[in-house]
């Protein structure tokens, strides 16, 4: 028996556009047995019911829906569809229906005479929105272990490999590092015995070996099919699964990030997966780069201090030496060129101070502790070099959380500052900024002009023959060191003033 027996000549002109639509529709009565089915609803509603509710002919038509197809009772379908017909409203949902593994938008219209139901497979809709918010929620991860300072390199590293693992539904994940012609399996997540940490094996049995030939991913989805098995890579490993790409450290190669299984995948890896994993070799080389970085610049660090030190060691020698000499020759002679000889040795001292300051100061603040900040600058003036100056101390209650030594150092510069350039009747006072972030040291001097301001913390720069020119940038390096930030202005005297910003009270 046909589905469309016993209809006119118009009505099978409209069931013949109906027929090829690519919706599943079929219609209902009363009874919940099927009167029509276009072509897509006949293949879901066979599809679907028992074979043996079928008759030889395959039509649908006379058959119950519920008696025909196994379980469906108490389903969404079957809820939804008794909800129509009884309060005879059209209903509209989106229903997951598991024996055909098929997501279905489905949209139902009630009369007297049954139901019309139509079908639109949205499950490679629903599967995109799943890949989302799997991607999204994969970057949102990422961030989070990305951004976790309390985290070092290799735990981050071990995180993201657990993320692109379970994001890539494979068990391996590993970081290598190619070196003099051999991988070495730096960091992994893996399930594999010849992929974990430590494990070494010449490069040409290595996946990596063609990872680092390409510009970008290499993706395999089956590794047996695509011409792998005689691939001495593949007879190590036995990977069918595998994507990768290069690692590098300022251009230079490092080695590689990679996820792999044993078994194959059976599809490509989305766009959306390639460029996380594009993204995460990415990530790892800018870590490992500022890694790098920070090696580099602590070992240039170490070698300044010590010939900071040795330097300064090599002229205190002579320089002790000359100035004794110097004070033999004043008891001996009045003569004039004592005073410019002791001011030599004097601008040679401070210069040996700032040396060693500005070699020991690249280090960062890590645990400030609480320091009375008037208390303090009023020892430091007692330190400095004043001569004739004046400091006025206009603090109250000023805990702050510094290092103790070297915000003195902070104050003996700017208070050495002031005199070198205001005169020894200098008056220099210390106050709070009006927002309660900071402090400022002003001086009633002769004041820095506007266009040279930006200037002043520069390493050598200088307006005075005595000057070293390492003074404001000391000031600037101990400011930056405990997170502060130091600028210059006017002071309402028209000298210089100095405001420290961003310091945080005990």
């Amino acid at each position: 028996m046909s589905d469309r027996a016993g209809e006119s000549s118009a009505d099978q002109d409209l069931q013949t556009v109906i027929d090829r639509m690519a919706d599943g529709f079929f219609a209902l009565d009363v009874d919940w047995r099927v009167t029509y089915a276009n072509e897509e609803g006949r293949r879901i509603l066979r599809a679907a019911m028992r074979d043996d509710a079928v008759d030889p002919s395959e039509t649908v038509v006379g058959c119950h829906l519920w008696d025909s197809i196994p379980n469906s009772t108490g389903t969404e379908f079957y809820e939804r569809y008794h909800h129509a017909m009884d309060v005879q409203e059209s209903v509209s949902f989106d229903s997951y229906y598991e024996p055909l593994g098929v997501w279905f938008d489905v949209r139902v219209f009630p009369s007297d005479e049954g139901l019309s139901v139509y079908l639109r497979d949205i499950t490679e809709r629903r599967d995109l929105e799943r890949r989302q918010r799997e991607s999204l929620r994969a970057i949102q991860r990422l961030y989070a272990v990305s951004s976790d300072q309390d985290r070092t390199f290799e735990e981050k590293v071990e995180a993201i490999l657990t993320l692109g693992c379970e994001y890539l539904d494979v068990p391996n994940g590993f970081l290598t590092r190619i070196e003099d012609g051999t991988q070495h399996v730096e960091i992994s997540h893996a399930e594999h015995p010849l992929l974990q940490a430590g494990e070494t094996c010449p490069l040409d049995e290595a996946y990596c070996k063609r990872t680092i030939e390409r510009d970008r991913l290499l993706t395999v989805v089956d590794a047996s099919e695509n011409g792998w098995n005689d691939d001495s890579a593949y007879e190590t490993f036995g990977l069918e699964t595998y994507i990768g790409g290069q690692v590098e450290i300022d251009g230079e190669q490092y080695g590689t990030l990679c996820f792999a299984a044993t078994t194959p995948r059976g599809e490509p890896f989305t766009d959306t997966q390639r460029t996380f994993v594009e993204l995460l070799t990415r990530w790892v080389s800018y870590e490992l780069e500022r890694q790098h970085a920070a090696e580099q610049l602590e070992r240039e660090r170490d070698r300044l201090d010590e010939f900071a030190s040795v330097v300064s060691h090599d002229l205190r020698n002579p320089l002790t030496a000359a100035r004794g000499r110097l004070d033999l020759l004043a008891e001996e002679s009045d003569s004039d060129h004592i005073a410019p000889i002791e001011r030599s040795l004097s601008r040679m001292e401070t210069l040996i101070d700032d040396l060693l300051a500005l070699a020991r100061e690249g280090s960062d603040v890590e645990d400030p502790d609480p320091v009375d900040l008037a208390a303090l600058a009023t020892d430091a003036w007692k330190t400095s070099d004043s001569r004739g100056g004046t400091l006025r101390v206009a603090l109250d209650d000023s805990e702050v959380l510094a290092d103790e030594a070297r915000l003195r150092q902070l104050f003996e510069n700017l208070f050495r500052n002031a005199v070198e350039h205001g005169g020894e009747d200098v008056t220099v006072t210390v106050g709070p900024l009006a927002d309660g972030a900071g402090f400022y040291v002003a001086d009633d001097g002769e004041g820095i002009p506007e266009g040279e301001r930006d200037q002043v913390f520069e390493t050598g720069y200088t307006t005075t023959t005595d000057g070293t020119g390492f003074g404001l940038n000391i000031v600037a390096e101990i400011a930056d060191a405990h997170g502060w930030a130091v600028r210059v202005t006017a002071s309402e005297a028209d000298g210089a003033r100095f405001e420290i910003t961003g310091v945080e009270a005990a």
